[in-house]
C-alpha cells in the first residue's frame, strides 16, 4: 500500500501522516520481533502445544459415525435405486454401437453450431474410439449422464428457492461457498460410510459439487431479468407459478444454460476425481492406474480422452448457452442416420476393442518417453532440485535451515541471519524516507518471513498478521471474521499441516500472479500475443484438474515441485484472464486524457490502466487463490504434505473426523484469503469510484 493519501483516522504530529495500511504493518513487525527475541525463553510462542489443541477430530468423527449411524438405511435404499438406475444407463451406453454414437454425437453438434462443432464431435469422438478406451469412456458418461441431471435438478431448485424468499438467499450463497471451498475428497469419506464402496459414491459427490454453479446461475439469471418484463408478467394476470415457469424463466435462460455448462463440467471433474475410491473400470480410474504404474504412454491416452469429453462437452453446451441459432435439424438426423447405416453395416465385424487403431502406438509412446526422460534425466533433476533447494526449501523452512552446504555450498549462521535482517531494515528506511513507509515496513516483515520460513512462523504472528491485514482490507468486523477462523484452524491440532499448505498455495499464488501477471500485461499491450495466448487459456480451463497431475509427474516424478507446478498450470489462467481484461477495459476518455497531456505508453499503462484495472486484476487473484487451494488436495496424490495429505489419508482409511475436520481446515484458509482480497477489490472500487 502506498504511502501517498495517508491521514484517515490519524492523530495530530508525526503520526497524522501514517495510514491504516502503515499502522497494521508497524504492528506486525513489532509482534514478530518480540517472538523472535522470547522464542528461547518461550518456546509455545513458536510451536502451538498440542495440549491446548482441542480434539477436534474425535469429537466430529464422533457425532458424524453417529449421524450417519441414523441415516445409513434410508441412504443404502437410496444408493440401491440410483445403482440401479446407473447400470441401466451403463448398459445403454456400451450396448450402443459406436458408429451409433460417433453419427448422434456428431449430428448433435451441426444442429447446435454447424460445420465447426459437427467436426469437434465427430473427430473427437472417432480419437476416444481410436485411443482404446471406449469402454471405460462410456462409463465415465454413464456417470456424467446420471449425475448431471440430479445436480441440475437440484441447483436449479435451490436457486429458485433463494430468489423466491429473500431472506435465506444469504444462507443459501453461505452454503455455495462452503460446498466450493471445501475440497472434493472431503466430500468422499462420509459418503463412502453412507452409500457404501462403489460408483454410486462418485455419482452422488459428482451432483453434489456439481449443483452450486447451477444454482448461483439460475439465481443470477433471474435476478437479472428485466424489471419491465416481470411487471408484464403480473398484469397478465397470471399466477405467481406461472409469472416464474412462463416468462421468467424462458428470460433468463441464457444464463440458465452458462449454469448447464459449469454444472457438465464440474461433475466430469468430479466423476474423475472419484476415480480414487476404486470399484469402477471408468476412465478416471484408467488414469490413476496407469500413473501409479508409471506407464507413460497409457496415462497421456486416457488423459487426452479426458481433455477431449472435456472439450467436446464444454464447446457445445456453451454454444447453446451464448447462441440462437440452430442448423437444420434434417441434416443433424441425416448425420446420425449415416451412424446407424454403419453400425449395420459393420454389425459383429468392429467391436470397440478391434478399433483401437492407437494400441500399438502407446506402447511406442511409453518406450519413446521413457528414452527421452532417461537421456534428460540430469537436467529434469538440476530443474527440480534447483527449485527446490534455492526456491521452495527456503520459503517453507527459511534461510537459516535450507541453507546448507550441500545445498548452497555454505552453512547458514546467525551472523548471516542478522546481515540479512539489517540490510533489509536499511532498505525499508530508504523505502520510508521516500514516503513509502508501509512498502518499508512490508519489507521487513517479508524478510523476516524468509528467514524464518512459513512452516515455522510463531502462530501469535500469523494471527496477529491476518487481523493487521482484515483491518486494512475492511474494517474490524473483516478483521474479527478471519482472526476467529483462523483460531479454529489454531486449536483443531492441524496448525502444522495448514501452515504447509499454507506455505505451497502461498508460493503457488504468487508464481501465478507474477506469470499471469506478466502474461495478462503482454496480452492487453499486444492483440496477436493474446491471439496465441487465448486458446492456451481455453485448453488449460477445460482440462479437468486431474489430469493436471499426469505431465508434471511424466517430467519430474512424485515430489513438492511436480504438485508447485501442477497448482500453478491450473491456477494462472484466471490471473492472466483477469490481469488483460482489467488492463483493455478503462474507459477511452482516461487514455486520450493522458496521452494529450503528453504521456508514452508506458506512463499510460502504469500511471492510468493499472490503477484503473486494480479491482479486476484483485478479483483474479481472488479466484487464482481458490483454484489454488483446490488443487492442492489432488497434488496430495503426488506426494505433498499438509491438510491435503491428510484428508487424503482420511479417506484411504475411512477416517470421517479427520477428512471432515481437515477439508474445514482447508476451506478455512482458502475462505480467509477469498475475504480478504474481496475487502481490498471492494476498498479499490470504492477509491476509483465505481
Amino acid at each position: 500500500m502506498s504511502a501517498a493519501g495517508e491521514g484517515a483516522g490519524a492523530v495530530p504530529g508525526v503520526t497524522a501522516r501514517l495510514s491504516r495500511g502503515t499502522w497494521a504493518a508497524l504492528v506486525v513487525l513489532l509482534t514478530g520481533a518480540l517472538c523472535m527475541a522470547l522464542a528461547g525463553k518461550l518456546p509455545w510462542l513458536v510451536k502451538f502445544p498440542e495440549a491446548w489443541a482441542l480434539p477436534m477430530t474425535q469429537w466430529v468423527g464422533q457425532g458424524m459415525e453417529w449421524l450417519l449411524g441414523l441415516m445409513k438405511p434410508a441412504m443404502r435404499l437410496v444408493s440401491a435405486g440410483l445403482g440401479v438406475v446407473m447400470e441401466a444407463v451403463n448398459w445403454l451406453f456400451n450396448a450402443l454401437p459406436w458408429p451409433v454414437l460417433i453419427g448422434l454425437v456428431t449430428g448433435f453438434g451441426w444442429w447446435a453450431g454447424g460445420l465447426r462443432l459437427a467436426a469437434l464431435g465427430g473427430i473427437g469422438m472417432s480419437l476416444v474410439l481410436a485411443s482404446g478406451y471406449w469402454t471405460e469412456s462410456m462409463n465415465t458418461l454413464s456417470l456424467v449422464a446420471v449425475s448431471v441431471p440430479l445436480a441440475l435438478i437440484a441447483g436449479g431448485a435451490v436457486g429458485i428457492l433463494a430468489y423466491e424468499f429473500p431472506r435465506i438467499k444469504g444462507l443459501v450463497q453461505g452454503i455455495m461457498d462452503v460446498m466450493q471451498t471445501v475440497p472434493t475428497f472431503a466430500y468422499l469419506t462420509p459418503l463412502l460410510l453412507l452409500f457404501g464402496f462403489g460408483p454410486v459414491v462418485g455419482l452422488i459427490a459428482s451432483a453434489i459439487y456439481a449443483a452450486p454453479p447451477m444454482a448461483r446461475n439460475v439465481l443470477l439469471g433471474l435476478e437479472r431479468v428485466e424489471s419491465d418484463i416481470k411487471e408484464a408478467a403480473i398484469m397478465s394476470g397470471g399466477t405467481r407459478l406461472q409469472q416464474l415457469f412462463l416468462i421468467e424463466i424462458p428470460a433468463a435462460k441464457t444464463q440458465i444454460m452458462v449454469g448447464v455448462n459449469q454444472c457438465l463440467m464440474a461433475a466430469l471433474s468430479m466423476v474423475i476425481i472419484a476415480a480414487v475410491i476404486g470399484g469402477f473400470e471408468d476412465i478416471g480410474w484408467e488414469v490413476l492406474l496407469t500413473m501409479r504404474k508409471a506407464q507413460l504412454g497409457p496415462s497421456l491416452l486416457a488423459g487426452m480422452v479426458i481433455v477431449v469429453f472435456a472439450v467436446i462437452i464444454d464447446r457445445m453446451s456453451l454454444h447453446l448457452a451464448m447462441t440462437r441459432e440452430r442448423h437444420d435439424l434434417r441434416i443433424a438426423g441425416a448425420i446420425a442416420g449415416v451412424g446407424v447405416v454403419v453400425a449395420i453395416l459393420l454389425w459383429g465385424r468392429a467391436a470397440p476393442g478391434e478399433v483401437a487403431v492407437m494400441e500399438p502406438a502407446k506402447q511406442w509412446l511409453d518406450t519413446t518417453l521413457s528414452r527421452v526422460l532417461t537421456r534428460n534425466a540430469g537436467t529434469l533433476d538440476a530443474i527440480k532440485n534447483g527449485a527446490m533447494f534455492y526456491g521452495l526449501l527456503p520459503v517453507r523452512i527459511g534461510l537459516d535451515g535450507a541453507v546448507l552446504p550441500f545445498t548452497w555450498g555454505f552453512q547458514w549462521t546467525a551472523a548471516m541471519s542478522a546481515w540479512f535482517l539489517g540490510a533489509a531494515a536499511l532498505a525499508g528506511l530508504a523505502l520510508g524516507l521516500a514516503g513509502r513507509i508501509t512498502a518499508g515496513l512490508v519489507l521487513l516483515i517479508l524478510a523476516g518471513v524468509l528467514e524464518t520460513g512459513v512452516s515455522e512462523l510463531p502462530w501469535p504472528f500469523l494471527l496477529v498478521a491476518v487481523a493487521a491485514i482484515g483491518w486494512t482490507a475492511g474494517g474490524w468486523r473483516l478483521a474479527a471474521l478471519t482472526t476467529g477462523l483462523m483460531v479454529l484452524v489454531l486449536f483443531s491440532g492441524l496448525w502444522q499441516k495448514a501452515l504447509l499448505s499454507l506455505y505451497l498455495a502461498g508460493v503457488s499464488v504468487f508464481a501465478c500472479a507474477v506469470m499471469g501477471g506478466l502474461i495478462g500485461l503482454a496480452s492487453a499491450a499486444s492483440p496477436m500475443v493474446w491471439r496465441v495466448v487465448r486458446p492456451i487459456c481455453d485448453m488449460l480451463q477445460t482440462i479437468p484438474l486431474f489430469v493436471f497431475l499426469i505431465p508434471v509427474l511424466m517430467f519430474f516424478q512424485i515430489g513438492e515441485f511436480s504438485a508447485f507446478l501442477a497448482i500453478c498450470m491450473y491456477a494462472i489462467v484466471p490471473m492472466i484472464r483477469y490481469t488483460r481484461q482489467g488492463l483493455v477495459s478503462t474507459p477511452d476518455e482516461l487514455i486520450e486524457a493522458a496521452i494529450s497531456s503528453g504521456a508514452t505508453s508506458w506512463q499510460v499503462m502504469r500511471e492510468v490502466r493499472a490503477p484503473y484495472a486494480a479491482p479486476t486484476i484483485l478479483l483474479g487473484l481472488n479466484q487464482t487463490i481458490l483454484y489454488a487451494f483446490a488443487m492442492l488436495v489432488i497434488a496430495a496424490l503426488v506426494g505433498t504434505t499438509g491438510l491435503g495429505q491428510s484428508i487424503f489419508l482420511a479417506l484411504g482409511q475411512a477416517d470421517v473426523g479427520l477428512g471432515i475436520v481437515s477439508g474445514a481446515a482447508m476451506a478455512i484458509l482458502a475462505l480467509v484469503a477469498d475475504r480478504l482480497v474481496q475487502g481490498f477489490a471492494t476498498k479499490r472500487r470504492a477509491a476509483l469510484g465505481l
